[in-house]
């Protein structure tokens, strides 16, 4: 069995514009490296098309935060650089992968865990998943700066990587974390 520290994780959120299919306004990358969060690295970006108002809603980010900002093809290197890891978290994966596959052309992303996936599978029977859910009912945005607010890219990022390693820590190994049974078991076998 091998121990999920044994991989480097890159935990990512992104903030979108609001348009279909969404545009990058805000990234956040986390690397974890041994089971320790590291520092998140992130940037704002001016989208190809504005910011709709309900967006602006939600992240609180609008068209004039955002109207010095580079766009995407300016910070492509220093991203990938952020997203060389042996995997990639994300909470509610298939939403911020779609945006990266779209803004990088021929990324190959690496394995995937999914915070709210695992949640499910390793925690059962919270009230709710959704990434705001499981921050209070794990206390996982205790200690966090004050200037840090939900549904920006770095605070969502830091607190899906404190999830991941307590779902992490939850399971035997990383072949459960992967949710693949144990070496020697037939998985179709009655006991």
């Amino acid at each position: 069995m091998t121990d999920w520290t044994s991989l480097s994780f890159v935990v990512v959120d992104v903030e979108g514009n609001g348009q279909q299919p969404p545009d990058l306004v805000e990234l956040a990358a986390v690397p974890i490296v041994g089971g320790v969060i590291g520092e998140p690295m992130s940037w704002l970006v001016k989208p190809d098309t504005s910011i709709k108002h309900f967006a602006t809603r939600i992240h609180g980010l609008t068209n004039k935060d955002v109207a010095d900002c580079p766009p995407f093809e300016d910070i492509t290197g220093n991203v990938l650089a952020a997203l060389n890891a042996d995997a990639l978290v994300a909470h509610n994966a298939h939403v911020d992968l779609g945006v990266l596959r779209r803004k990088l052309t021929g990324w190959e992303s690496p394995e995937v865990f999914d915070t709210l996936k695992l949640a499910r599978r390793l925690v059962p029977g919270m009230n709710g998943y959704r990434l705001g859910n499981l921050v209070e009912a794990f206390s996982l945005a205790e200690g966090l700066p004050e200037d840090l607010t939900p549904h920006r890219a770095t605070y969502d990022a830091l607190v899906a990587a404190r999830l991941f390693v307590l779902l992490a820590t939850k399971a035997a190994s990383l072949e459960e974390l992967r949710g693949q049974p144990p070496k020697g078991v037939d998985e179709d076998a009655l006991f």
